[in-house]
């Protein structure tokens, strides 16, 4: 850009790029690197922490049982037994539940007793498993 003032003086002013496009720029590959595979985001299910511990029992013994996930991780020496409390333990069967079935429909509800959250719950040597 220049500008011409009276007489033959001529200012050239290099313009540095509008702060709106390179927010725009940031923000935009920011949210690429967060994408995954086919446009999803990772996203596990989990425990709520409100739920009542009773809750989470029927809930967890329903999904392990009925509902078909593998909760053969939580049981006693193997990776997600620790810790041994009832919200960790559901949390990791509810996922599982979620994982295997939420391209049949399923859903990270369990009668309110779950949400599902885009922080990765894995802890040690326990692996809560994606699937995208």
């Amino acid at each position: 850009m220049s500008f011409h003032f009276k007489g033959s003086t001529q200012v050239s002013v290099i313009m540095p790029p509008s702060f709106p496009w390179i927010l725009l720029l940031a923000l935009s590959f920011l949210a690429l690197m967060l994408q995954k595979s086919e446009g999803q985001f990772e996203e596990w299910c989990i425990a709520d922490e409100q739920t009542p511990d009773d809750e989470l029992q029927r809930a967890m013994d329903w999904a392990c049982g009925k509902g078909g996930a593998d909760c053969s991780k939580i049981q006693l020496n193997q990776p997600c037994y620790m810790p041994n409390t009832i919200r960790d333990h559901a949390s990791y069967a509810f996922n599982n539940y979620y994982q295997k079935f939420k391209h049949r429909g399923a859903t990270c509800y369990f009668n309110s007793a779950a949400l599902i959250t885009d922080l990765d719950p894995s802890q040690h040597s326990c692996k809560f498993e994606y699937l995208p």
